[in-house]
């Protein structure tokens, strides 16, 4: 198996194509197709859609019923058969047919010197400028028959599935401008039939804000069907008597726009990404109501027709045509970063604020370490006492130094205590930690120089510990600040330590986004001046337990490996459910090459780094063990706390419910599958 290839990871390249049109020529236009199905080739696509009636031209009118241009269809058509022969995609051109007494406006589905099937039209409009029906036949009643085209007998009909036997989850649709337009369309009952890829060819003339509409359509489609719309819209060469075109190409992917071409070309061009097959068969799977909906409508979507044929694939380095977010739960647009941490903040604030209310509004305690998390945390306890009407002094903050505390993160927790106003206090834990040792007969207690787990467990529960005593003591709650990414790994002493807490906010936020919810808050001034320059300097600091002492600052991702690979590997199985080999590949495009792509907006230069593939494989193995074989007793045990990420919470109560006494062995053994480079490619 080559790791590199796209089809080895439930990839299917597929295209959107257009070009230019000549009225009445088919046999020019089929050339054309087969140019522009010859340079799809070239790159490895599977499946290419074309725009609608392509053979003809759309705007074509009355010339549609001319027996000189329809002969030529057939002709232009034997064409393209036959220069599809040794040609790899998948081709759906646009024709009009000749069936029975009438003309249907059909998807002709071409591949390897074969006609798969055709699909008509269902519904072809009759309203302002359009006037289909005065040549088109509807087929939206066509079902089960067969079309008979150069004297064979081929498939014909709207419940045709085109799926290939080699690339598992390859199952294809299409449907017909107009189709896509109407309540229920055709895509939608194909969907629950099984499609997975689903094609419109168009012919959809351009008016003012017409492709936005498109747009939300496509999208729409593919979100609700839970698959992939491949758009192609006619352009440059049809009639302009009345309209104009714009040659519109688009493909999305579950609500996602993978690619997209310039409007109004001068020449052919068209659209191409790579269709994450099992992206899709997960969400379906995981979202129950998919097959729900599909027995809800058996009658129509059981007895759809399945054609199949092989594609065989190309299994050599294609690269990857879709774009990879290095951060999956940091996206790189600046608008969609802004809005994503107003809300992830607003609903950890809120989630605060409801459960501070509903249990008689206690006090808040909290551990303030001068680090990301318990920062995090406190900001967020602020704002929901001024949401509340209370004041900030009833959030009891604590600072707890231990053995390797610095005094850089300790003036940091004093001064972000002192400007938001909360009730600030300092209570150092090294003597009952010293006790504790020494009662227990570590070495360290005889000056042996011995940072064992045993030294960093007790500081850590001699902290969480005070809390839940000075909570008692005061009437407060305790509010945890772990974070989404630490309960992935593990990385708390469990029990009587930073893993159990009265209510956590945190545990719903990764770290990678941590950094950008605060740079959130400074940007957008929910606090003063001097809180926001206090909240930028945490930012610069190097994320540490601060537990070990010694000259170097304690470094928690030279221990447990970067957080950026571990939430871009937390993402993807817990979004998707994919395999620890898919995910390397990913990572490999995401993190190779720090000058390619987009990086969240202020993410500093000086962290802009790379992976190569040995690194990667190194942390996945490190994430699989973890996640899979170690950390989830520490989870099922956790505090309430908001699901923050449409990425997914680790709460056995919500998205990931799992044994705690599991193994890693297959997710370790799908990485041994592939033989990895150990390197750069």
């Amino acid at each position: 198996m080559n790791f590199w290839s796209i089809y080895q990871h439930g990839f299917a390249r597929v295209a959107a194509c257009t070009g230019h049109t000549v009225i009445a020529d088919p046999r020019a236009n089929a050339e054309a197709v087969l140019r522009q199905a010859r340079a799809c080739a070239q790159e490895g696509v599977a499946v290419a859609v074309f725009p609608e009636l392509g053979l003809t031209g759309y705007s074509i009118e009355d010339l549609l019923l001319q027996d000189p241009v329809l002969d030529e269809v057939e002709e232009a058509l034997r064409a393209v058969v036959a220069g599809s022969v040794d040609l790899l995609p998948v081709l759906v051109v646009g024709a009009p047919l000749r069936h029975r007494h009438r003309i249907y406006n059909c998807a002709v589905v071409v591949h390897r010197g074969r006609i798969l099937g055709v699909a008509p039209k269902s519904y072809p409009p009759n309203y302002r400028e359009f006037y289909e029906r005065r040549q088109i036949a509807s087929g939206e009643d066509e079902r089960g028959g067969t079309i008979r085209i150069g004297g064979t007998e081929v498939p014909f009909g709207v419940d045709l599935l085109f799926e290939a036997q080699d690339v598992p989850g390859l199952v294809l649709h299409a449907e017909i401008c107009e189709d896509m337009w109407v309540p229920v369309p055709p895509s939608a009952e194909a969907a629950l039939a099984g499609a997975t890829v689903l094609a419109n060819l168009s012919g959809s003339p351009i008016t003012v804000g017409r492709a936005e509409d498109r747009r939300l359509l496509c999208r729409a489609a593919s979100s609700r069907c839970l698959a992939a719309y491949v758009y192609s819209a006619a352009g440059l060469g049809e009639s302009t008597t009345d309209l104009s075109w714009d040659g519109q190409t688009m493909i999305y992917e579950n609500g996602a726009l993978l690619a997209e071409t310039d409007r109004f070309p001068l020449d052919d061009q068209y659209a191409v990404a790579d269709v994450d097959l099992d992206l899709l068969r997960q969400e379906r799977a995981r979202m129950g109501t998919f097959d729900d909906n599909r027995r809800a409508h058996a009658g129509r979507t059981g007895d759809f027709r399945r054609v199949e044929f092989r594609l065989d694939p190309p299994t050599t380095d294609l690269g990857l045509k879709r774009r990879v977010e290095r951060f999956p739960f940091v996206p790189a647009d600046a608008e969609r970063l802004a809005l994503d941490c107003y809300e992830a903040y607003n609903i950890q604030v809120a989630g605060l604020q409801q459960r501070l209310a509903s249990i008689g509004g206690p006090k808040v305690v909290i551990g303030v370490s001068g680090g990301l998390d318990s920062t995090h945390a406190l900001i967020v306890a602020a704002r929901a006492m001024d949401r509340a009407g209370r004041p900030r002094s009833d959030i009891l903050a604590f600072t707890l130094p231990g053995f390797a505390t610095s005094d850089h993160t300790k003036d940091n927790a004093h001064k972000l205590m002192n400007s938001l106003g909360v009730t600030p206090a300092e209570l150092d834990i090294t003597p009952t930690a010293r006790l504790m040792l020494k009662e227990m007969g570590h070495p360290f207690a005889s000056g042996e120089p011995v940072y064992d787990v045993t030294f960093e467990n007790v500081q850590a529960g001699l902290r969480t510990d005070y809390l839940f005593r000075l909570a008692n003591q005061r009437g407060g709650i305790v509010l945890g600040t772990g974070d989404l990414s630490e309960l992935a790994l593990g990385w708390s002493t469990y029990g009587v330590g930073d893993q159990m807490s009265h209510y956590n906010v945190n545990g719903g936020v990764p770290k990678t986004l941590i950094q950008h919810l605060i740079r959130w808050v400074i940007g957008s001034e929910q606090f003063d001046v001097e809180t926001g320059r206090t909240l930028a300097a945490i930012l610069d600091t190097e994320i540490s337990p601060e537990l070990v002492p010694g000259e170097e600052m304690q470094s928690t991702e030279s221990k447990i490996g970067p957080y950026a690979l571990h939430d871009f590997t937390l993402f993807h199985v817990l979004r998707y459910g994919f395999r620890p080999s898919k995910i390397a590949f990913l990572a490999w495009h995401a993190w190779h090459d720090p000058e390619a792509g987009a990086w969240p907006p202020g993410f500093p230069e000086a962290k802009r780094v790379a992976y190569d593939l040995a690194e990667i494989r190194r942390w996945l193995e490190v994430f699989c063990r973890r996640f899979f074989a170690f950390a989830q007793f520490k989870r099922s045990a956790m505090p309430n706390g908001p699901k923050v990420s449409a990425g997914g919470s680790l709460s056995p109560r919500g998205d990931w419910r799992a044994p705690s006494d599991g193994t890693a062995h297959a997710w370790l053994r799908d990485l041994a599958r592939f033989d990895l480079p150990g390197g750069e490619q």
